[in-house]
């Protein structure tokens, strides 16, 4: 019986959760795939290296993930297509995107990227803390759970 698979939007994501991403793949015997563009150098035994086309690394990801996979990605707008694929995103910082809360999350995107067309600033990624990474593996661990008893349930 083949394990799920983790895939990671490895161009914005933070480093200290890549790891915890490889560590947890390990453990449940899943596989962890990373992907970022050639100006990305990733240690990863499975990386996909795609062109530093705007969004080439999110169209690949989108094409290669399948129903059940975990998608690790602060892009809001590839969050919403990998739950139209039946597949859970979540952030690096251990926010797990819900479908009852996606029109949410694209319509406050939206707002902002409104406000900066406007001359407006907004304030980027506070630093990464300990807590991020806690809250991280604590998401990441409980989808692969949850990813485990779905398996034992076909």
């Amino acid at each position: 019986m083949q394990k799920g698979r983790v895939l990671i939007d490895a161009d914005a994501c933070p480093r200290q959760a890549l790891v915890i991403a490889q560590q947890l793949c390990k453990e449940f015997g899943w596989q962890c795939l990373t992907f970022a563009s050639y100006n990305h150098q990733i240690g990863s035994e499975h990386h996909v290296t795609v062109d530093a086309g705007p969004q080439a690394v999110d169209m690949k990801l989108a094409n290669e993930t399948r129903p059940n996979d975990v998608v690790v990605t602060q892009d809001i707008g590839l969050a919403a297509l990998i739950l139209g694929k039946r597949a859970q995103p979540l952030t690096p910082h251990g926010l797990i995107f819900e479908p009852e809360r996606m029109a949410f999350h694209l319509e406050e995107r939206n707002e902002k990227a409104r406000f900066r067309r406007g001359g407006g600033r907004t304030r980027g990624p506070a630093a990464r803390t300990r807590e991020d990474d806690q809250r991280f593996l604590t998401a990441l661990r409980s989808l692969l759970e949850r990813g485990e008893q779905q398996d034992g349930n076909q």
